[in-house]
């Protein structure tokens, strides 16, 4: 899993996303049909919306995004 260092600039960003990256596909895992999945970060985030790695606001943002995505590989 890559993200790139020029949508996330710092490393506990980078990892944070990744963790959620990991999160998110174990929890629909049984439900995506077998096959290699490719997350791409596609856009940077924000530092001045998310401050912290950590925040709340950026675990919301990437989960809510990363399930959109995989709703859109069950149908």
């Amino acid at each position: 899993m890559i993200v790139p260092k020029r949508w996330a600039r710092r490393a506990v960003t980078r990892n944070a996303i990744k963790r959620q990256i990991y999160t998110v596909s174990q929890d629909v895992e049984a439900e995506l049909p077998v096959a290699a999945h490719v997350v791409r970060l596609r856009a940077g985030f924000d530092r001045t919306l998310f401050r912290s790695a950590t925040s709340p606001e950026l675990k919301k943002a990437v989960r809510l995004e990363l399930q959109r995505l995989f709703a859109g590989v069950r149908r």
